[in-house]
């Protein structure tokens, strides 16, 4: 039976349709926030009742309010850290809340009793730092940081699910420890507080790309990972594994294709011409953003999803379904005026 379960960054894409799903079957959930003042806005978008819903507020770099939200908690799916588009200008802005962040977590969690702890970790942690080309990555690969396409977000995601093994082997005691990695997670929005993954579909809508570049992504449905959440928490005998969530990869330029076939007049401003690698090398000379993906130009990073499917049953929906949902939402929310 369903129990209580805190998720961490309550405010978040992914722990937002996590926790809809949580009380549609039936979960008691606490969802940790940094700022209060949101509660007001998310409760409406979330369902559930004073009684199956509570916030707590907690910070992942403060010890304060830990206990009183993992009172009576059987569970955790620890969602939250920081992520960013534009590069910090201290890595440890990323690297200190997610590390420190996920072992305050886990050492209240296991004070508290709580059975199975999930982390959402990322391909991030999984497929960087291992030279350019054609690559398919499975669970057992690590990011290796002293790769010349490693990033911050990549070094926090890497460095902080090393850190929490490292801590569950030393110290973890009864609690089971459970990873998911997904890969760029796309679909519907419900509010302008969603994944930075996002910003591809909402500029390529919103036609301030004038071509794409030669980057691509796996790319996973909110609700898919929301669901392997779900089934991460309970599932047995999976303690110390972890799970890519990912679907098919694709090039920028086959995610402009498909708005443009499958949805032409909202997608009219979309540009589905390559741009060249000089021009987009060009570019991030002056845009630090820009310059973060030059080091993907022509890769592929593949992941296999197999053991999610294999072990857990996940199965996760066709990626034309989650482009095409994802910019619906962003023209019935006014995002994207199209």
């Amino acid at each position: 039976m369903p129990g209580t379960v805190l998720v961490t960054g309550g405010s978040g894409y992914i722990a937002g349709f996590l926790i809809r799903q949580l009380l549609a079957e039936g979960w008691r959930v606490h969802a940790t926030l940094r700022d209060p003042a949101k509660e007001s806005a998310l409760r409406p978008m979330l369902g559930g009742t004073a009684e199956t819903l509570r916030f707590f507020p907690v910070d992942l770099l403060s010890d304060h309010g830990w206990v009183e939200a993992l009172a009576g908690c059987s569970h955790v799916a620890h969602v939250a850290s920081p992520f960013t588009l534009e590069p910090p200008r201290n890595d440890e802005d990323l690297i200190r809340p997610a590390c420190e962040g996920v072992l305050r977590a886990l050492r209240f969690a296991r004070d508290a009793g709580v059975v199975r702890f999930v982390q959402t970790s990322s391909v991030a942690a999984i497929a960087y730092g291992h030279g350019k080309g054609w690559h398919l990555f499975t669970e057992e690969t690590w990011s290796d940081l002293e790769g010349e396409d490693v990033n911050a977000y990549v070094r926090s995601k890497t460095l902080a699910e090393w850190a929490a093994r490292e801590w569950m082997a030393r110290e973890g005691g009864q609690l089971e420890f459970v990873s998911i990695n997904p890969c760029a997670v796309l679909g519907p929005v419900w509010s302008a507080d969603f994944s930075p993954s996002i910003e591809v579909v909402r500029q390529l809508l919103a036609g301030r790309l004038p071509g794409c570049p030669d980057i691509g992504f796996g790319i996973v449905d909110v609700r898919d990972v929301a669901d392997l959440h779900v089934r991460a928490l309970t599932a047995p005998g999976i303690a110390g594994q972890r799970f890519i969530a990912s679907g098919r990869f694709l090039k920028m330029v086959d995610v402009a294709r498909i708005l443009k076939k499958t949805m032409p007049d909202e997608a009219r401003k979309v540009s589905a011409r390559r741009l060249p690698d000089w021009l987009v090398r060009l570019a991030g000379v002056f845009s630090p953003m820009i310059r973060q993906v030059t080091g993907e130009l022509g890769n592929i990073r593949g992941t296999d999803a197999s053991r999610a499917r294999t072990v857990l049953g996940w199965e996760a929906r066709p990626v034309e379904q989650t482009i095409v949902d994802c910019a619906k939402s962003l023209i019935a929310c006014g995002i994207v005026r199209v």
